[in-house]
């Protein structure tokens, strides 16, 4: 693995790969899927962090898991990592233990933080780490695919949290791993670095690399996956595109410009779950949307109705509901990771 885990010392840490480069995958590896979980379950003593969870990763695809904080989503992250292992059922990464495939250079990660040698520039930091593998690719080539080339003489210690991030990212790619996962990995960028960082990982997805990120940020989901997979209380409640997760969040709003609109007990109409009113504006979410606009034309005065589908925010809320728990704080206390 390229970087450490969340307490882990930093470059340090790493350990050398074999002779086999990340794309250079074996027959086995071409064959299987890039990240396979059967029946997985991590518990924390009492809490249970992940729950008989069945997920498969085709290689090539960009993978999001979204959920609330505790959800498992970096419980899970650490047994593909072969950080934890699962009190029961199997992880297989490109057909390997995930410890067999990171030896071979297959695997890679970005995590939260991680020491960093802050006298070090960055340039250094890369050309140390390149040292410990037997393959690697080129330093320059690494920093240019991370966005960091024109940063490559700063300090460490001088970089801000998102150009670190990034700098953990260069790292992760030296290997060029065919599996790269990434654990909130635009955290502390600022809104020009998250879309560069998304930039480069679509650019490198779009050449066969498997990547699988976990996130709070929705839109970054939404926007830059093809398949979201949402956790929530450790077991996974949607795996989907951004629209069909959407579109599991039962109803619609209509949006209409009704005068005096509590005078209508819109709230009585067959399928209304709410309705709120702003001035002269009614939302109405409704699971019969229709049949509430064809009411709203005909029995009333509204105007100017607008129906819309249920964004990711809706769907997320409504999908997860009140799903904050310990799990992966337990995670951290016991592990002292």
């Amino acid at each position: 693995m390229t970087t450490p885990s969340t307490t882990t010392t930093g470059a340090t840490d790493a350990g050398p790969a074999s002779a086999a480069s990340g794309r250079r995958t074996s027959s086995r590896s071409a064959a299987a899927a890039a990240i396979e979980l059967s029946g997985v379950t991590r518990t924390y003593g009492k809490v249970v962090a992940v729950d008989n969870v069945d997920l498969s990763i085709e290689q090539g695809e960009v993978v999001a898991f979204l959920g609330p904080n505790g959800a498992g989503k970096t419980s899970t992250i650490d047994m593909m990592l072969g950080l934890a292992s699962p009190n029961r059922g199997e992880v297989a990464l490109l057909g390997m233990r995930p410890r067999a495939a990171i030896e071979r250079g297959l695997v890679s990660a970005v995590m939260q933080t991680g020491g960093l040698l802050k006298d070090l520039s960055v340039r250094e930091t890369v050309a140390y780490m390149a040292s410990v593998f037997a393959n690697t690719q080129a330093v320059d080539d690494v920093l240019r695919g991370a966005g960091i080339a024109e940063i490559a003489d700063r300090k460490v210690g001088k970089c801000s949290g998102g150009e670190q991030q990034r700098l953990r990212f260069a790292l992760a790619l030296l290997p060029d791993p065919a599996v790269l996962l990434l654990d909130e990995p635009t955290t502390g960028m600022d809104v020009e670095g998250r879309r560069s960082f998304w930039s480069a990982i679509r650019e490198d997805a779009e050449r066969g690399r498997t990547v699988v990120f976990a996130t709070h940020y929705l839109e970054e989901a939404d926007q830059y996956a093809d398949r979201i997979v949402l956790i929530s209380h450790g077991r996974i409640v949607a795996d989907g595109s951004g629209a069909e997760i959407k579109a599991l969040a039962s109803g619609r709003t209509i949006r209409a410009t009704l005068t005096d609109a509590e005078s209508y007990d819109l709230h009585r109409l067959p399928g209304v779950d709410s309705v709120e009113v702003r001035g002269d504006t009614v939302l109405i979410h409704s699971r019969a949307s229709d049949d509430v606009a064809r009411h709203l034309l005909s029995a009333t005065p509204a105007r100017d109705l607008e129906i819309t589908a249920q964004g990711l925010e809706e769907a997320f809320l409504s999908l997860t509901g009140d799903a904050r728990s310990t799990a992966d704080d337990a995670n951290e206390t016991e592990s002292l990771r």
